[in-house]
């Protein structure tokens, strides 16, 4: 059966996910095309990924395509004047 995470859990795991993804934004390839590709890991969990999902999906500036293989391009800028 699978518990809900606890407050502090769910935290922890955010925010080792926006580390992640801010990693990616941080590559020099990533700031060339102004976007990034993103999947979630098996480590990563359902609740955290759809958290940090809509936290990045509510910001101005920036723009997410759900690709059907289940990624997620998140694009910035240019790509989102595009």
């Amino acid at each position: 059966m699978h518990r809900p995470l606890s407050a502090s859990s769910a935290e922890t795991l955010c925010e080792r996910l926006r580390r992640r993804i801010q990693r990616l934004i941080a590559t020099p390839h990533a700031q060339k095309i102004q976007s990034v590709l993103v999947t979630r890991s098996e480590n990563e969990s359902a609740e955290a990924w759809h958290q940090v999902m809509q936290e990045i999906e509510d910001t101005d500036g920036v723009r997410m395509d759900r690709l059907e293989c289940g990624a997620i391009r998140i694009g910035w800028r240019e790509y989102c004047e595009a």
